[in-house]
């Protein structure tokens, strides 16, 4: 968990796992989705962006066996477990782990923690869910089993194949009680998550300033804040391909309710991404526009956000309860 965060206690982890959309990019650029090029892009934003993060995440299928060796050995290792694809039916999604690819795997390759985006919706299908749920049992035994910190990403999406795209639209009114429900039954113990990577209660593109004084502001950060009062260890926001002034709000809402940071990507980069093919521009777009972006979110986590050592689970309550009293007085491991 150090590892992952920055001196202060905070997540300032930038993502650079994402597949489809670079993918497309290059095959619309390219003229194929070639598998160089993609991981030029991907050596390019980590050698820009890793010296300023606490942590970096990397895919299985591009950025790592392209680029790994570019991410400042300084700052901590994530990588994806799972592929993106995923098997759709009428009763929902059920996520797939990369082929080839294992808990045990990530931690021999010297990761300091494992992420797994999963598909979620409390309301799939009850052979789905059950799925879903041995899939993040497994995945947290493994990762106590490896001593290696575990990373979820739950997303909600929408019923309907792959027509109906990935962001959940279905009804703008259940959408934050559907975020809070996930939050609700992934923070049970026996799955083992050490941090919880979350998407916004409230539509990204419909977010309101969080100091415009509404009532919608104030119900907006209610939502945030309902997150947080259900969870005993850490949070962090995904940007989801948000752009920079939504992804801003979001976070401030976050922070204010007590998120230990954020792991986010697309909201970062992907504006300079779109220079490619001309590597000088991509490059140079990055530092103009996405590290000042940085700066100015890691500003608003300083005065805002929570250190993650600061959460019940990582202040002494579960070494009490799982060592008994006087435990952390006796530990010598």
């Amino acid at each position: 968990m150090r590892r992952l965060s920055n001196s202060q206690g905070f997540f300032t982890m930038i993502a650079v796992d994402q597949r489809p959309g670079v993918e497309q990019l290059v095959a619309e650029r390219h003229g194929s989705p070639d598998w160089e090029e993609i991981g030029k892009i991907k050596r390019l934003l980590i050698e820009e962006l890793s010296p300023f993060a606490s942590a970096m995440l990397l895919d299985p299928q591009y950025a790592f066996p392209y680029a790994h060796l570019a991410v400042d050995p300084a700052r901590g290792l994530l990588i994806t477990l799972e592929q993106f694809a995923c098997e759709e039916g009428p009763g929902g999604r059920r996520t797939l782990i990369y082929p080839g690819w294992s808990v045990s795997k990530i931690k021999r390759l010297g990761a300091d923690g494992v992420k797994l985006m999963l598909w979620y919706r409390p309301d799939a299908a009850p052979d789905v869910l059950a799925h879903q749920y041995a899939l993040v049992e497994q995945v947290g035994r493994e990762c106590r089993e490896h001593d290696i910190a575990f990373l979820l990403e739950p997303l909600v999406y929408p019923l309907g194949g792959s027509a109906a795209g990935d962001s959940y639209h279905e009804d703008a009114g259940k959408r934050p009680e559907m975020v809070l429900a996930t939050v609700e039954e992934f923070r049970k113990e026996r799955y083992g998550i050490d941090i919880f990577k979350l998407e916004t209660p409230v539509a990204a593109k419909v977010i309101v300033d969080p100091d415009d004084g509404s009532a919608e502001a104030a119900q907006t950060q209610d939502w945030f804040n309902r997150i947080d009062a259900m969870l005993d260890r850490p949070w962090v926001m995904l940007s989801a391909g948000a752009a920079m002034e939504p992804f801003r709000r979001i976070l401030t809402y976050a922070f204010r309710a007590g998120a230990s940071g954020y792991l986010a990507g697309r909201a970062i980069w992907w504006p300079a991404a779109l220079e490619y093919p001309d590597w000088d521009s991509f490059r140079t777009r990055v530092r103009d526009h996405g590290l000042p972006y940085v700066s100015l979110v890691q500003s608003l986590l300083a005065q805002h956000g929570r250190p993650w050592m600061s959460k019940p689970a990582f202040s002494g309550g579960l070494l009490m309860k799982d060592g008994g009293p006087g435990f952390l007085q006796n530990y010598q491991g």
